[in-house]
């Protein structure tokens, strides 16, 4: 076998990525569409946009948790791995680059207002399987930590650039040059990856071909899965506390403009404060996960999640409030940095991107759930978000308990 061997040129194109995918994190997901489409485009005050943008954020999960699976796996069979990071980045940018056209009162606004941030979302959530799959292609085990929470750290500069390009286009009200300028950020900065990465390699199957085998096959992957109880118990206590941070990025920025009264610019300039704390965070605990072994490092994170959980909840003023978003993004790279080096320790070799590929399945499924939960709670009881933070919560114990269960290989050293 192989020794993967650090090249940090790769890895840094590998780390740029993040920093371009990250601007529609942050813009799109968090801090200005999710707000625009809840509270200009349908309307909140009783919960009626919290319920259509879960329903958007799960539309688009459930296209990822019926795809990934077979789309990894073929890409792993046709050598079609870097081609279809390619191409689900660039159907993201090409739908983020048209919601100029979805304005309250136009012809078929709905149908576009609800159609094209699904499919910028699936495509988004798509090129992250393959993205993903490529860390043990860049970094040997005892670095795959480090690694990974570079690639979050860095992320979330591209976060801070994205919000601050956003800043004074929300003071001049230009929001569809805003989302221009996301699909702009994404498109250039994901070019080094496009350019550096690891090219495909041949494999002689022809895509189609790679497609059918992958879906015959389907099946063998989930038993295999099954068989490895480490695994399985790793990703059903993910499926749980993932939906719990899922369902905080897409409805914090939202929590925070109708429970606390934030204005589409505080709630940027929140969330702008978060990405620094984000950063912090994921490079600070980046080394000690291979250090201390990424299990610990997760569930350390869990148990801040759940008291992040309750206290926005109990949170009755702005300030109050910020101080909670803070401490939560000290572990928003931290809990998927180290979930993501956990992860790739549990996978042989060669099999990189089909697993990756049922690990976004498993998250993405979660994430279907989480958004409904908060809307449909929010929407049941009025309008009460506080309820449905607290709803959500729930999701961090339960997967908190079981990881306890998992019994990876003790970290090197």
């Amino acid at each position: 076998m192989t020794q993967t061997v650090l090249d940090r040129r790769r890895v840094l194109a590998w780390c740029l990525f993040d920093f371009a995918n990250s601007s529609y994190s942050a813009v799109i997901s968090v801090a200005v569409f999710s707000v625009y489409f809840t509270q200009k485009i349908v309307g909140n005050a009783t919960g009626l946009g919290d319920l259509w943008w879960g329903r958007v954020v799960s539309a688009s999960m459930i296209a990822v948790v019926l795809t990934a699976p077979v789309l990894g796996a073929s890409a792993d069979r046709a050598g079609a791995r870097k081609r279809m990071l390619f191409g689900f980045t660039w159907l993201c940018i090409a739908c983020v680059a048209l919601f100029p056209l979805i304005r309250s009162g136009a012809i078929a606004w709905w149908s576009l207002a609800f159609a094209l941030p699904v499919l910028a979302n699936f495509a988004f959530e798509s090129a992250l399987v393959y993205y993903n799959a490529y860390l043990p292609d860049l970094a040997p085990p005892e670095r795959r930590g480090w690694v990974s929470g570079l690639g979050f750290g860095i992320g979330y500069l591209g976060s801070i650039a994205g919000l601050a390009i956003a800043l004074p286009l929300v003071g001049a009200g230009r929001f569809d040059l805003i989302w221009l300028s996301v699909a702009a950020f994404f498109a250039l900065f994901s070019l080094p990856a496009f350019l550096t990465l690891p090219a495909d390699r041949a494999t002689g199957v022809p895509p189609a071909a790679a497609v059918v085998d992958a879906v015959r096959h389907l099946g063998r992957l989930a038993r295999d899965v099954w068989a490895r109880p480490a695994l399985l118990r790793f990703l059903l206590a993910y499926f749980l506390y993932l939906d719990g941070v899922e369902t905080t990025i897409y409805f914090s920025g939202i929590y925070a403009a109708k429970t606390l009264g934030f204005a589409t610019k505080e709630v940027l300039l929140l969330f702008l404060a978060v990405q620094f704390s984000a950063f912090a965070g994921a490079l600070l605990l980046a080394k000690p996960t291979d250090r201390w072994g990424a299990k610990r490092v997760v569930s350390l994170s869990l148990m801040v999640w759940v008291a992040v959980a309750a206290a926005a909840a109990l949170a009755q003023s702005k300030p109050a409030f910020f101080v909670v978003a803070m401490i939560a993004g000290t572990q928003l790279g931290t809990v998927q940095a180290a979930s993501r080096a956990l992860m790739a320790s549990l996978i042989p070799t060669g099999k990189e991107a089909e697993l990756f590929g049922f690990y976004a399945m498993v998250g993405k499924s979660s994430a279907v759930l989480g958004p409904l939960v908060f809307g449909t709670v929010s929407f049941a009881l009025g309008g009460n978000q506080r309820a449905a933070v607290l709803a959500v919560g729930a999701f961090f114990v339960a997967g908190l308990v079981l990881l306890q269960r998992v019994r990876p290989a003790s970290p090197p050293g």
